[in-house]
């Protein structure tokens, strides 16, 4: 455990992706998010490596963690047999992201697990890591791909941890995947029970997942434990509250792992506020 967590916000690349970095500079954060491009559909962007190096640079010196979400149209769990012009668009799109990252010098891409519409469970499976494969087949980079946890709001698919450490070990390339851990998704699907819950990290360290969680989502949830519904709040504003977080916090190893807030932002139009309150409850 640190004394001091690497905690920020999602940022707008309005500025450009230097222009992000020094946003969050501004905030006195230790990382932040940000789409690589439009985050409403997929495409390959022909971004400015002038910019994404002074992205880069600046974070080095200056100690920030970055990390790219993909947009959201992105779905690993896509068929290509039945929808090969969408399978085709999103592979491109997920490594041109992978291509931005490393450019910027980021952590990786976030990605959710996907949703399939295949009535075999076990072909959606297979389509996350066909996918997988196909986007990291020949990466050398070091930005990895990160695999997000769902909350069910579309599907059984991509709540559990076991679904996540069971497709990392069954990709080809499993050095380049790691995992991004949202707490209100994995409050919503009722497998992490906040400040009541005992064995939730426990059972992480056995499955080997906190070893390749690279990225916490730290969200609130606006409605109930098991709800599946991803409706984020601010920290200790929802039904996860201030104990959940102050118990995740505490029991995890913080370091090197970037620590994201995606709600809305304090009346100051900033995360500074929460940002606040997450390091003091990790350093309680």
């Amino acid at each position: 455990m640190t004394s001091k967590v690497k905690v920020g916000g999602h940022l707008s690349i309005r500025g450009g992706y230097a222009g992000a970095a020094k946003t969050a500079s501004l905030m006195g954060a230790g990382a932040f998010q940000y789409f690589p491009k439009n985050p409403r559909s997929l495409g390959v962007k022909a971004f400015d490596p002038r910019d994404a190096e002074k992205c880069r640079v600046w974070c080095k010196e200056n100690d920030i963690l970055s990390v790219a979400h993909t947009p959201y149209p992105s779905n690993l769990a896509v068929d290509s047999q039945k929808d090969p012009e969408d399978y085709r668009r999103i592979v491109e799109s997920l490594r041109n992201d992978l291509n931005i990252a490393e450019a910027c010098g980021s952590i990786g891409i976030v990605v959710h697990f996907g949703t399939s519409k295949a009535g075999n469970p076990l072909q959606g499976y297979k389509n996350v890591i066909q996918c997988i494969n196909e986007v990291l087949r020949d990466w050398s980079g070091a930005a990895k791909l990160l695999i997000e946890n769902q909350a069910g709001d579309h599907g059984d698919m991509g709540m559990t941890m076991e679904e996540m450490t069971q497709i990392r070990k069954l990709c080809e390339s499993p050095e380049h995947i790691g995992f991004c851990l949202d707490t209100c998704h994995a409050f919503a699907a009722g497998v992490w029970q906040g400040a009541e819950d005992n064995s939730f990290v426990e059972k992480g360290h056995k499955l080997g997942f906190w070893e390749e969680v690279r990225v916490i989502h730290l969200n609130d949830s606006k409605y109930p434990l098991g709800s599946r519904k991803d409706r984020h709040a601010r920290v200790g504003h929802g039904y996860i509250g201030e104990a959940g977080f102050r118990k995740l916090l505490t029991a995890l190893d913080t370091r090197d792992k970037a620590f994201i807030l995606e709600s809305e932002t304090g009346e100051d139009g900033t995360y500074k506020r929460d940002m606040e309150q997450v390091s003091l409850w990790a350093e309680a």
